[in-house]
């Protein structure tokens, strides 16, 4: 019984809360959030008395809210300014939404007054219809303007104009042509090469996968890298991978001996207290204990190693002047390092990680050309990053 009580007081003290941030946006002028919290109260047990409130709330709202937006359509249209097209649109697209969120729950039982809540719908297809044929009509003529106007930025906005238009009204006129002619024009492209100021000669393979963008997955809406020069193609911008210099250490193998000692468990024996006597449980039994011995093991141990060491500079160029615009140095290093061992006595004595070396044997160390290589792959997740953090326009 007292969970019962609880409850029925949790959910009216959690439907008090529902109506009273109702209220707070009724009154504040946020006729559709008090609108959505009522609808979504309303959703079950409509007809429950707790839920009169809601009604109430939603059908004030919904009048204030349609007399809103009645207005706002009725002064934009009067002041006859096209850029108010779009707010128009929303307007209309809004009041007919609205009732589409309502109907559903319809009828809605005033109980007290004998009535159902009233809400008086229109039809605003005309309206809706004609306003987006305005809009339509404006931003397809100011993107014909704008794509006179020989400048990246509005041509991105005659992108996203039109892109929004093909939404709410597809197959208009010619839009798909121009939209694509739009982001062509708009687009930022990038040529990207590489210089070898080093005295070593760099893989092919290493420099083929430093300019497969495709892999970098750089290329975004306004940027377009490229590797190899395209006709009809004026390229906005440069950027140069300049590798500076390549180091690559000697092949060394570094041997040593050593001998590690510890104690280790071998087995248990009977505990045996001060006086020499054999410790027992309650029921009589020996008492067993770990049997630590101490352990010897002679060690002798192999450590291959080579490394290889990149050092480059990233330039951005700005094609149009010929500037340099900005430049980043980038080192990546890559280490071969393989270590192996043998021993005498007993490995028990040696630390337990380390007992993955008794299993390893030697190993040809890698070419020059491979550890390159093998650099290069740092190299180019080091230059995926600057290039992701340093966009050449933002």
């Amino acid at each position: 019984m007292k969970k019962i009580t609880l409850l029925i007081t949790f959910i009216t003290l959690l439907t008090s809360c529902g109506v009273k941030q109702t209220k707070n946006n009724l009154s504040s002028g946020n006729y559709d959030a008090a609108i959505d919290i009522a609808l979504s109260n309303l959703r079950s047990n409509k007809d429950k008395k707790g839920k009169q409130d809601y009604i109430y709330l939603l059908e004030e709202a919904f009048a204030k809210a349609k007399e809103r937006d009645l207005n706002t359509i009725n002064f934009l249209t009067k002041e006859n300014n096209p850029a108010n097209f779009e707010k128009i649109y929303n307007t209309y697209m809004a009041l007919n939404d609205r009732q589409e969120k309502i109907k559903p729950l319809l009828p809605l039982k005033l109980i007290n007054e004998g009535r159902n809540a009233i809400f008086p719908f229109d039809n605003y297809n005309d309206g809706i219809i004609s306003s987006k044929n305005d809009l339509s009509n404006y931003l397809y003529t100011n993107s014909k303007t704008l794509m006179l106007t020989k400048n990246k930025m509005n041509y991105r906005k005659v992108y996203d104009d039109l892109a929004y238009l093909d939404r709410i009204n597809p197959n208009y006129k010619d839009v798909a042509k121009i939209m694509s002619e739009a982001q062509f024009k708009g687009t930022d492209f990038v040529i990207v090469n590489t210089q070898n100021e080093t005295n070593m000669i760099i893989p092919a393979q290493l420099q083929n996968d430093l300019l497969d963008f495709k892999s970098y997955k750089l290329n975004d809406k306004w940027t377009v890298y490229h590797s190899v020069k395209q006709k009809d193609i004026s390229y906005d911008y440069g950027m140069f991978i300049n590798f500076k210099s390549i180091f690559i250490s000697p092949e060394q193998i570094k041997e040593r001996e050593f001998i590690k000692e510890r104690q280790v468990v071998d087995g248990q024996k009977k505990q045996i207290d001060a006086n020499g006597k054999v410790v027992v449980d309650r029921q009589g039994n020996p008492i067993m204990v770990d049997n630590m011995v101490n352990a010897t093991v002679k060690i002798y141990e192999v450590r291959q190693f080579k490394s290889c060491q990149i050092t480059a500079k990233i330039d951005y160029i700005n094609n149009k002047n010929n500037q340099q615009l900005e430049s980043f140095p980038v080192t990546s290093e890559f280490v071969f390092e393989n270590i192996y061992s043998t021993f005498k006595g007993d490995r028990r004595a040696a630390d337990n990680n380390y007992y993955g070396y008794f299993d390893k044997k030697v190993v040809p160390f890698p070419t020059s050309e491979q550890m390159v290589y093998d650099t290069g792959e740092d190299l180019k997740a080091k230059i995926n990053s600057i290039i992701t953090k340093n966009q050449f326009t933002k």
